[in-house]
């Protein structure tokens, strides 16, 4: 349904009466995306999430769960990124709408715990990939973007920026595993980082994926293309001292996405 909608969220929340609710719903998009609509990355999450939040408050949900984004921290933040770097410096422009947002979120979240002592927490996810994933050339982040184009290419493939900035990427298992586990032993008003603390450049991913689709011609970088924040690694020692730790490698993420896109592509 529409989250967007306020009576239908209020509706479905004092329906089921849920005791956990992870709230994974967003409006989410590569740079192009963010970029060129921020009106509808502002708005559409922010309603989102005023709308759940208040209709997990009045349904009387025991134990919310925030997610986020790594665009939450300053484009020029320390590396790896704590989760006291929040609000220190000037965001990354492509995706400041977003990014707002996200953080509005974390600050309900700590409100809700704060006025009504609510045991909500947020959770702030690296770059997250895998099976199920969108491909849409236009939407699409950018590993299942580069799935796409080197499986479709023929002898070149065009890609965004110089390469050279560094990402994190944490399968969406390794995902779904770390949010249960900080709903069975995280109470706390500080949100958490969720990430491999591993990062690897744009260009080696690159040459991953294209190992991994089996693309052998040239790859080009248009470099009249934004490349985003220089680097992007979350310092995931918070979640480590909690207990746990990511189980799929990148490789392998990548090879069962394929497998997954040639399925369902």
């Amino acid at each position: 349904m529409d989250l967007r909608d306020r009576d239908r969220t209020f509706e479905a929340l004092l329906q089921i009466k849920p005791d956990v609710m992870v709230m994974a719903a967003a409006r989410v998009g590569g740079i192009l995306a963010n970029d060129s609509r921020p009106v509808d990355f502002l708005n559409d999450n922010l309603r989102i999430q005023t709308n759940l939040l208040e209709a997990a408050h009045a349904a009387g949900v025991e134990k919310v769960l925030f997610l986020g984004s790594s665009c939450i921290y300053p484009k020029l933040a320390p590396q790896p990124i704590p989760e006291s770097a929040l609000l220190t410096g000037p965001l990354e422009e492509t995706n400041r709408a977003y990014a707002i947002a996200k953080i509005a979120g974390i600050e309900a979240v700590r409100s809700y715990r704060k006025q009504y002592g609510h045991r909500w927490i947020s959770a702030m996810p690296t770059n997250l990939y895998g099976p199920g994933d969108n491909f849409d050339p236009v939407s699409s982040h950018v590993l299942p973007a580069m799935i796409r184009k080197f499986h479709e290419a023929d002898d070149r493939v065009t890609l965004w920026g110089t390469g050279a900035p560094r990402r994190e990427f944490l399968h969406a298992d390794d995902a779904a595993a770390a949010i249960l586990h900080l709903l069975e032993h995280y109470d706390g008003d500080q949100h958490v980082n969720v990430g491999c603390g591993q990062d690897i450049s744009i260009a080696e991913l690159a040459g991953l994926v294209a190992d991994v689709t089996g693309f052998e011609g040239d790859i080009i970088w248009d470099t009249s293309k934004p490349d985003g924040t220089p680097r992007k690694l979350l310092d995931v020692s918070l979640l480590s001292e909690l207990g746990w730790q990511p189980q799929i490698d990148l490789r392998d993420g990548i090879a069962s996405t394929f497998r997954w896109f040639l399925n369902h592509g």
